[in-house]
């Protein structure tokens, strides 16, 4: 998968895409924690929220929404 990007949705959350501008999860602030939150779609485009291309890493913590970090540390 190529780098991903953040694109803030509000203060505690930031969609996180893929290069080719699909939406593969959520990077949302649980507390003082920032939780990355697997997001798929099914065939008819219904949210499968813990699916998608990174479900291996679902509820991986961060400590801040760093594009560099999480691409490091989902990607790599």
């Amino acid at each position: 998968m190529a780098p991903l990007t953040l694109h803030p949705l509000s203060p505690d959350v930031y969609g996180v895409h893929s290069a080719e501008g699909l939406h593969v999860g959520n990077l949302k602030r649980v507390g003082a924690v920032w939780k990355f939150k697997a997001i798929g779609y099914d065939a008819a485009g219904q949210v499968e929220p813990g699916g998608g291309p990174l479900t291996g890493r679902h509820n991986l913590a961060f400590a801040a929404p760093d594009a560099a970090e999480v691409n490091r540390r989902l990607l790599g």
